[in-house]
């Protein structure tokens, strides 16, 4: 976890507020229904953008976190975008976990 200062202090209040939109659907223990579906998975798209700019800007940049970004990505039916940006976020290029042909 990132230590003291403002580039941390913003990584830490965006995971929360994407640990806050998901929540409930883990409490629900499956995914919303239609319309609602869709505005959470673009709202946390947005946040997980917002993330990887923080872990850019604060240099907290890993391998591990950069897999972490692809899977949210994902998760939410973005996978193309989440094995691009999960290279900000520090990903291995070669890692043997990232999708094959890109």
């Amino acid at each position: 976890m990132p230590g003291p200062g403002p580039e941390a202090d913003a990584v830490r209040q965006v995971a929360k507020e994407l640990e806050d939109l998901l929540a409930p659907c883990f409490d629900l223990g499956e995914n919303p229904d239609g319309e609602s579906a869709n505005r959470i998975r673009d709202r946390a798209a947005g946040l997980g953008r917002r993330l990887v700019d923080a872990i850019e800007r604060g240099g907290f940049a890993s391998d591990r976190l950069g897999q972490c970004v692809r899977n949210l990505f994902e998760c939410l039916e973005l996978g193309p975008e989440g094995a691009a940006i999960s290279l900000r976020a520090g990903e291995n290029p070669n890692s043997l976990q990232r999708p094959s042909g890109l």
